[in-house]
């Protein structure tokens, strides 16, 4: 994932007060997303985040989820001292550690996740880096334990919008191994790695939350 080429637009952050970062993304969909995981989360336990960006995500979860002890990770070094800005004050949040989730075998060292929350990273990897992304989630969540997705998809093989499409179009024009993803493909591969399906939330911005959970037997 560190080593792909990605156009300016695809992972926008702004200099913030101190070593914060502000993405204007995360900015907008803050509300929403605390919404969402307040209603699909487990009650509590252990909450992995992973390519958690700026932190701006990570803080608001755990103040809006106060029940689980949030662990942020993020591969680049500039952005894992954003989020520790973010988050050093919150007593529910470790330090952020470098993660990158589209290498193998990170599930077996991060076992026993309760709760495991992407954001809007699938559209900037490809489809065989998303499959192992995927296959090691499924092997960190605990039994029970539920993996929240979300970000922009292609729905049944279709960019639904003039703005998903112009996206899209800049990503592979930059990387042909990146850009949208399917959402009944990635839901098969959620499928394929154990989980099961538990709801496909529709959010702002013409994004999806999938939402899935590890069989407790």
């Amino acid at each position: 994932m560190s080593k792909r080429r990605l156009p300016p637009s695809a992972s926008v952050a702004e200099q913030g007060e101190g070593a914060r970062l502000v993405a204007p993304a995360a900015s907008r969909n803050l509300g929403p997303l605390c919404d969402l995981l307040a209603h699909v989360a487990p009650a509590g336990g252990r909450a992995l985040e992973l390519a958690s960006g700026t932190g701006q995500h990570v803080a608001a979860f755990a103040e809006r989820l106060p029940d689980f002890d949030w662990q942020p990770t993020e591969i680049d070094p500039g952005r894992r001292a954003s989020i520790d800005a973010y988050a050093g004050n919150l007593p529910n949040v470790a330090p952020a550690i470098a993660l990158d989730a589209t290498e193998p075998e990170w599930g077996a060292r991060h076992g026993g996740q309760d709760l495991i929350v992407l954001i809007n990273l699938l559209h900037l990897v490809s489809l065989a880096e998303t499959e192992t992304l995927i296959t090691e989630t499924a092997r960190a969540l605990a039994p029970g334990g539920r993996f929240v997705l979300y970000g922009p998809f292609m729905r049944g093989g279709e960019l639904t919008s003039e703005g998903d499409a112009r996206f899209h179009a800049t990503l592979t024009a930059q990387d042909p191994e990146i850009g949208y993803k399917d959402d009944f493909d990635t839901i098969d591969l959620m499928q394929a790695a154990g989980l099961d399906m538990v709801e496909i939330v529709e959010m702002p911005a013409n994004n999806l939350a999938l939402i899935a959970e590890k069989p407790a037997t």
